[in-house]
């Protein structure tokens, strides 16, 4: 190299060496900003139980669950959340059916108050014997069960291992098949990338939470402060960040088509039309697949619907549990 080649590398090695001293004290501040402790179980208790909020252990774990509704109807209906949610997903689904339905909610192992599986395990296997337990253990010998998202898949597949338990199923933008997102919440992303989901653990903007849950809706004007919160806070849940992280790391449904076409039960498939997460058309698959179905798609609507739109999604489910 000339002289002018010399000065240009000892530049540009200068200045490699400087960004990268930037960044790295960038990312400290950031981690420094943004560094969350968990929140402890007694507070979170004390905001996101209610009177109907009851704990039973199961699998080494205390459950949050309610049992609401109608307690003289003897087939209660069994309603499983999705990835990042908790029970209280179905809130205002439950105020529109408990004067004639007895409905059931819990937190799933990994998520809102429940919190992480001790044995760090989330399969599909896992999640089917763990509803099992749960129903064993409040003495639930026959339901309906439904499910949105990952609960979806659990719900169906829960179906599938115990057929004589259900009565009728209700699959709500339901996991299953391998699907082509138009866009996924960014926390799911983040979860899966090597080192930054390391991070998550420690480093957990409360924006991060706010633009996962507006992913999942369709109306942005929905997606309100309160519902921000309840997301965020019940994430620092102690054990639930490492848990949501594990839970994304795990492998879905190798048998997933076998499966669903055994499913011979009355069905209810509730699809928001507008879901960037698992798009309309796996909709159409399970209505393909499954021999015993009835689809409703609702229009101006996301991932949730019984978030988003419970009134419309309330409607579909009467209609549906009319014996």
């Amino acid at each position: 190299m000339n002289a002018y080649e010399d000065v240009k590398y000892i530049l540009m090695v200068k200045f490699l060496k400087y960004l990268g001293i930037a960044l790295l004290f960038l990312m400290i501040g950031i981690c420094i900003f943004y560094w969350k402790k968990d929140i402890p179980l007694e507070k979170l208790k004390a905001k996101y139980t209610s009177p109907t909020s009851a704990f039973v252990d199961v699998l080494g774990m205390s459950v949050h669950y309610r049992d609401e509704g109608n307690k003289n109807d003897s087939l209660p209906l069994v309603l499983i959340h999705g990835t990042g949610a908790s029970l209280h997903t179905w809130e205002e689904s439950v105020k529109l059916l408990k004067d004639s339905f007895r409905i059931i909610t819990m937190d799933l192992p990994a998520y809102g108050l429940t919190g992480p599986n001790p044995e760090r395990i989330y399969s599909q296997d896992f999640y089917v014997h763990f509803i099992h337990e749960f129903l064993t253990s409040i003495h639930v010998d026959l339901c309906i069960i439904g499910g949105n998202s990952l609960g979806g898949a659990i719900a169906w597949n829960y179906a599938h291992s115990y057929p004589s338990k259900v009565k009728k199923l209700i699959l709500i933008d339901a996991a299953g098949y391998p699907m082509d997102s138009e866009s996924k919440p960014i926390a799911f992303t983040l979860a899966q990338i090597p080192v930054l989901k390391h991070l998550l653990n420690y480093v957990t903007p409360r924006f991060l939470a706010e633009k996962s849950v507006r992913n999942v809706y369709d109306d942005p004007l929905k997606v309100t402060d309160a519902v921000v919160d309840r997301y965020y806070e019940l994430f620092l849940r102690e054990g639930n960040r490492q848990a949501f992280v594990d839970r994304m790391n795990f492998s879905e449904y190798p048998d997933y088509l076998k499966k669903i076409r055994d499913v011979n039960i009355p069905t209810l498939l509730i699809w928001g039309e507008n879901d960037k997460l698992i798009p309309v058309e796996n909709a159409m698959k399970f209505r393909n697949d499954l021999p015993n179905d009835t689809l409703v798609i609702l229009d101006k609507t996301g991932h949730v619907p019984m978030e988003e739109s419970p009134e419309r999604t309330v409607v579909a489910m009467k209609s549906f549990l009319k014996f």
